[in-house]
């Protein structure tokens, strides 16, 4: 049993603003209820400007909450855009290598690119929620499929199994106080869709938002990405893909087909594709572009040996499940399960 959260904000600084105090408020009671402690690092509610002006500070409330023997999950509060800033601080001086020691890391989004700088040093963590957007969340109940796996993972500190959720929902557009309380529109959801390869595959996973792999390569959004993942070698070498699965989901700005085909072809020039033994595919966020990014997938993953399973619950997409990073996984599309071994 978790006995104490640590929530970090490592990109966006959100979290610290007078406009989302009633979604902070939702969540600390709600964190409450399961009879932990949680802190937030120093940094983590100082806001949008400080955060955004102070990468040096979001690097050390990370080291900072790894150090703290008391906690036992490092717990984001959102995603964001701008979270490589962080590397010179955490592997100039191998100061993350020095201090990251096995505990829970549980993010998503920007996020990503904390996830490869703990595979770098050797972390197993968690993907696929967050604070604010799932603890948070302006329902009476966290959505219950969320639920049921941030349960699991705080009451045992691993998740066993991932089957698809029953319904998927469309984003919120209204996240005011007056939301507080009120449902998110539901349809049915149709479970993991079995594209290309065979059904059953094993492996352990790696990956996260498509748009912040993609970053590590080109320099869509800020002018340095490329240079500073590079320099500190982020993105791992060929050999370590090998025999791996690659999870992969798109984000809240819904990239138009286009833009997601050259993502996805720039995955592709690293040659990952012949070497992994799976890919994931998320949901796209209420399912814009489902049918096309469907096809360019078929289209551009020219190892057709290769499985490729489509439609997960995990990432941008509510509701959400955790998928763990690092650990060995079976995956079945016809029993439309994945199994995890973390012996």
């Amino acid at each position: 049993m978790v006995k104490k959260i640590g929530i970090v904000s490592l990109s966006s600084g959100i979290l610290g603003e007078s406009f989302i105090e009633h979604e902070l408020k939702i969540g600390m009671e709600r964190l409450n209820k399961y009879g932990m402690d949680f802190e937030f690092l120093p940094n983590a509610l100082k806001g949008i400007d400080f955060i955004k002006n102070n990468p040096k500070s979001r690097a050390e409330d990370l080291l900072t909450a790894f150090k703290d023997d008391s906690i036992d999950v490092i717990l984001c509060a959102i995603g964001g855009d701008d979270t490589y800033r962080l590397l010179p601080y955490l592997f100039e001086n191998n100061e993350l290598k020095n201090i990251a020691k096995q505990k829970i890391f549980l993010g998503f989004s920007d996020t990503t690119i904390n996830h490869f700088m703990l595979h770098k040093v050797g972390i197993k963590t968690f993907y696929g929620q967050a604070f604010l957007p799932d603890v948070c969340e302006l329902s009476n109940e966290m959505l219950p499929y969320t639920k049921k796996y941030f349960e699991e993972l705080i009451t045992t500190g691993q998740i066993k199994e991932v089957r698809p959720s029953d319904v998927w929902y469309e984003e919120r557009e209204d996240f005011s106080k007056e939301a507080i309380g009120t449902d998110m529109l539901q349809h049915k959801n149709t479970g993991f869709e079995l594209l290309s390869g065979k059904p059953i595959f094993n492996g352990k996973i790696l990956g996260g938002c498509l748009e912040s792999i993609y970053y590590m390569f080109d320099n869509y959004r800020f002018e340095d990405t490329v240079a500073l993942c590079n320099k500190y070698n982020l993105f791992p070498k060929l050999e370590d893909w090998r025999g791996k699965i690659l999870l992969l989901e798109t984000s809240e700005e819904k990239p138009e087909p286009n833009l997601f085909r050259k993502m996805i072809n720039t995955i592709k020039e690293q040659g990952i594709f012949n070497v992994l033994s799976g890919v994931l595919v998320g949901k796209p966020q209420n399912e814009t572009y489902y049918k096309e990014y469907r096809q360019i997938l078929l289209e551009e993953i020219a190892n057709k040996e290769l499985s490729v399973v489509y439609n997960l619950n995990v990432g941008h997409a509510t509701p959400r499940c955790i998928i763990p990073f690092g650990v060995e996984a079976k995956v079945d599309v016809g029993k439309q399960v994945i199994v995890f071994n973390d012996l």
